[in-house]
């Protein structure tokens, strides 16, 4: 017999997105449950930002040390490997979600594992492991929290090579002594530090012409430059035809569209995410299985009253600290719905409407330099019909950088309106660039006028004083 149970809020997915939105409706006061297939916790706190970053720190921290006056010499040598992917493990929690599931009792959400569909308006069948099956109803919403699946193109020869994807590469024990790249995004050019600091000879081969094609064009030639003195071939302008594994062991053979051959222990394809809603019901409620989901700035899906779409899923910005902010805003308005509270949907930038996902998106790409980026770039704001002016500025002649590492070298561009004197974007791209990247992210986001930006003084001798640098560099 089916278990039934009624809860004024249903989520699927409990990553951070899902949790986030739980967590509002039960700030509001409204009962929720939370359902989950894999780990409470989801792709970033296992196979994503969580373990990426806990790989890339050392990476990052010995080249800074490196160009340290008196301790460079003292970090020449090669990196503990295994100290490294223990301290992956750590924050990875060793594949384990209890911390994660304690956190979601105390909210006072309730939990539900196995896979969960939509079946039809505001009701959820959730199938466990062993074939069990409860249908949740929900009074106000559900939302849909399932987030991304890495995307492995469909090549002669893939299936059976065992490629890695961000999954594998993060979550890896041993180091490949030669690693193919296949893709020139974030995964792709993360990984590819990471795995070129930790020992493997690594190719990246790129379809474009430049790495990071949607930043600034500075910024993808920045990182290549540094890969490639750390060791790394970068190639752009390529794309792979087939790839070739015998027994799905031993090396890996990928063939290019100009004839050549490259042989390889490992490939990563990091060739973008596909929605992972090809299963959970879609059709029963009309759309289309495996499509993304469009929204309003309340995340509500188009054309509907009580379905949600948070996170990866509605296509909007394909970030954690993103999806986390949309699940702030979907869980209040949500609230606000159920208790028939107006919105503030007039409102730009208020408690319902997730403006930032237009103009005031943040990121931090952690290379060596580091990427760390706000709002639009030149191309973006000239498409979007602003009237606005690059202004760009050498890091490296800022004191602070000298005193950060010898040879410092870096870029920063700030995007001005030239009809409000507002920022429309900032980037940064150099060492320790990513905690500079709120204070470009308030500017942008609190639409702080150029004339008062003046009177934010830097201090000195600080990174930060390239904020002077651009607003001087912008009056002339």
């Amino acid at each position: 017999m089916t278990e039934a149970m009624e809860y004024d809020v249903v989520v699927l997915g409990a990553g951070p997105v899902g949790e986030n939105v739980a967590d509002r409706v039960r700030a509001a006061g409204l009962s929720a449950a939370i359902v989950e297939r894999e780990l409470v916790g989801g792709e970033c706190s296992y196979w994503a930002c969580m373990p990426s970053k806990a790989l890339l720190r050392s990476v990052i921290s010995r080249a800074d040390a490196r160009r340290v006056p008196g301790l460079g010499q003292s970090v020449q040598g090669s990196l503990d490997v295994p100290a490294v992917f223990a301290h992956r493990d750590y924050y990875a929690s060793d594949w384990k979600d209890d911390g994660q599931v304690a956190w979601v009792d105390s909210i006072g959400a309730t939990l539900y594992r196995g896979h969960g569909r939509l079946d039809g308006k505001k009701r959820v069948t959730v199938t466990d492991a062993d074939g069990g099956e409860r249908v949740l109803t929900a009074r106000h919403a559900v939302a849909v929290c399932t987030g991304t699946t890495a995307v492995v193109p469909d090549l002669p020869g893939v299936a059976g090579a065992r490629p890695w994807t961000s999954r594998e590469a993060t979550s890896s024990s041993t180091v490949p002594a030669r690693l193919v790249v296949v893709g020139g995004g974030v995964v792709g050019v993360e990984m590819a530090t990471a795995y070129q600091g930790f020992g493997s000879s690594v190719t990246m081969l790129v379809r474009g012409d430049r790495l990071l094609p949607r930043m600034e064009p500075f910024v993808g030639e920045l990182v290549a430059d540094s890969l490639t003195e750390a060791g790394a071939s970068v190639r752009t302008g390529l794309s792979v035809t087939s790839v070739e594994r015998d027994g799905g062991t031993g090396p890996v053979a990928i063939v290019l569209d100009n004839g050549e051959r490259i042989e390889a222990d490992e490939i990563l394809f990091a060739t973008g995410r596909a929605p992972h809603t090809q299963d959970v019901g879609l059709d029963s409620v009309g759309l289309k299985p495996g499509s993304w989901l469009p929204v309003d700035d309340s995340c509500r899906v188009d054309g509907s009253d009580w379905l949600y779409a948070v996170g990866d899923v509605n296509h909007r910005a394909l970030l954690t600290h993103q999806g986390k902010y949309q699940a702030r805003i979907a869980g209040a308005a949500i609230g606000a719905r159920a208790q028939q509270v107006p919105l503030l949907e007039t409102d730009r930038w208020g408690a319902h409407a997730a403006t930032a996902d237009h103009d005031a998106i943040p990121q931090v790409v952690f290379t060596d330099p580091e990427v760390a980026t706000v709002g639009l770039t030149l191309k973006e704001a000239e498409d979007a019909g602003h009237r606005v002016r690059a202004v760009d500025y050498a890091i490296e002649n800022v004191s602070g950088a000298g005193l950060y590492a010898d040879g410092y070298r870096g870029r920063a561009r700030m995007i001005v309106d030239l009809d409000s004197e507002i920022l429309r974007g900032v980037t940064f791209v150099g060492p320790g660039v990513g905690e500079m990247l709120h204070s470009a992210t308030i500017a942008v986001a609190g639409e702080v006028p150029i004339n008062r930006l003046w009177h934010a003084v830097p201090a000195y001798p600080t990174i930060s004083e390239i904020w002077l640098r651009l607003l001087e560099t912008y009056r002339g």
